[in-house]
């Protein structure tokens, strides 16, 4: 068993975060989130919820450290496995991940 050096450590957690962040927020995974919660694609903001609503994913999938958590058990089993491969999938994640943040810091 291996620990990640610094700079390891941190394009794991930039790709953690961008994948927490793609699988709760992003639009682009709107339907297949919809569809693991049950409440179906045709959703929109501001319908009222339907009564087989997965509330107990939905607060998993939206939790940080829900998810997040398992996310990272996910990352780090990789850089296990495969550290060289996981690195390199982590990579435009973790570069997206700074991409989205800077992003958000200077719209405000």
């Amino acid at each position: 068993m291996s620990i990640p050096n610094w700079w390891q450590f941190l394009l794991l957690a930039g790709a953690t975060f961008r994948l927490w962040r793609l699988l709760t927020e992003d639009d682009i995974l709107v339907r297949p989130r919809n569809y693991l919660l049950n409440l179906g694609d045709w959703r929109k903001d501001g319908d009222p919820i339907p009564a087989e609503y997965r509330a107990a994913w939905g607060e998993f999938i939206s939790c940080p450290w829900c998810c997040g958590a398992w996310l990272s058990i996910v990352w780090w089993s990789a850089y296990e496995i495969w550290p060289h491969g996981s690195l390199v999938a982590a990579v435009p994640f973790a570069l997206s991940a700074v991409v989205g943040v800077v992003g958000h810091l200077l719209s405000e």
